[in-house]
Formats: structure tokens, C-alpha cells, sequence
């Protein structure tokens, strides 16, 4: 766990550029000691090849309980889930059937309400036409009548006519004999 080097070398080589024994001694035993006390730091928080595989050891044996754990719960939660499923999918179809019911109910009325009031339009078509044709009856029967007033009264003007201008010739000849 210590870090070995040549230390004397290390002496010699501060010396040959120009400390002193002493102070090259004095540096060399403190880089020593911060080495030293740099080493413990790091090996304290190192482990030995054995405690690492009891380590190991441990955490394979918490993984394989963990597995048995795991398994052991995705059957109980597969098959409650598949059940769950199962379930769903019922009430899915269920809903389904009832939509599909309620869709069929809501054409069936549309449909009815379609063809009644088909029906009504047919009958407001029906009563407008008898309407329309009983209004242009009797308007043919106005216009019937009046032709028949004017003729009369056609009739009644050119002998009133035709009176006035008898008298008017009859007064003009009794007065052209009187004078002649």
C-alpha cells in the first residue's frame, strides 16, 4: 500500500541544482509524507479484491431475490391483468352492442320522421294543388260571368245606341220635312 522510490536519488538530483543536503532532505520527506498521506486518502476509500467479491456476492444474492420477487409478481400481475383485460374487453362489447343499438333506434326514428314528413309535404302539396285548382275554377267562373255581364251590357249600349240614333234620324227627317 505504500508507493516505493528512490529517495536518495531524488536527494542527489536537488542537490546537483543547487540545494543543500538538508533542505533537499526536508523536501524529500515532506513529498514523502503528502505522498503517504495522499495514499491513505485514496486507499481508504478502495476495497480489497475479497471484499469486493463478498461485495459482489451479496448484491448477486439481492439480484436473484429480486428476480424470484419479480417473477413471482409479473404472474400474479400478468394474470390479474389478462383477467382486468378480460373484463374490459366485456364491457367494451357490451357498449359496443348498446351503441350500435342505440344507432339502429335513432336511424329507425329518423327514418320514421323522415317518411312522416314526407308524408305531410305530400299532403300540403295535395291540399295546395285541390286549393289552387278550386281558386283557378272559380276564377274562370269570374271571368265567365263578367264576359257574359259586358256582352250584355254590350248589347244593352248598342240598343240604347242604336235607339238613340233611330230617334236622332227620325227627329232630323221630321224636321227636314217640315221644311221642305
Amino acid at each position: 500500500r505504500k508507493l516505493f522510490f528512490d529517495t536518495h536519488a531524488l536527494v542527489c538530483l536537488l542537490e546537483e541544482n543547487g540545494f543543500t543536503t538538508q533542505q533537499s532532505e526536508v523536501i524529500v520527506s515532506a513529498l514523502v509524507k503528502i505522498m503517504n498521506t495522499n495514499l491513505d486518502v485514496i486507499y481508504k476509500d478502495m476495497v480489497t479484491k475479497v471484499q469486493q467479491e463478498i461485495a459482489l456476492q451479496q448484491v448477486m444474492s439481492h439480484i436473484g431475490g429480486v428476480k424470484k420477487d419479480m417473477i413471482i409478481l409479473e404472474k400474479s400481475e400478468f394474470s390479474a391483468l389478462r383477467s382486468e383485460n378480460e373484463k374490459i374487453k366485456l364491457e367494451l362489447q357490451q357498449i359496443k352492442k348498446q351503441v350500435m343499438d342505440e344507432i339502429t333506434k335513432v336511424r329507425a326514428d329518423n327514418k320514421l320522421n323522415l317518411n312522416l314528413e314526407k308524408s305531410r309535404v305530400k299532403e300540403l302539396h295535395a291540399q295546395q294543388d285541390r286549393a289552387l285548382t278550386q281558386t283557378d275554377r272559380k276564377i274562370d267562373t269570374e271571368v265567365a260571368d263578367l264576359k257574359t255581364m259586358l256582352e250584355s251590357h254590350k248589347l244593352d249600349n248598342i240598343k240604347y245606341l242604336a235607339g238613340s240614333v233611330f230617334t236622332c234620324l227620325t227627329v232630323a227627317l221630321g224636321f227636314y220635312r217640315l221644311w221642305i
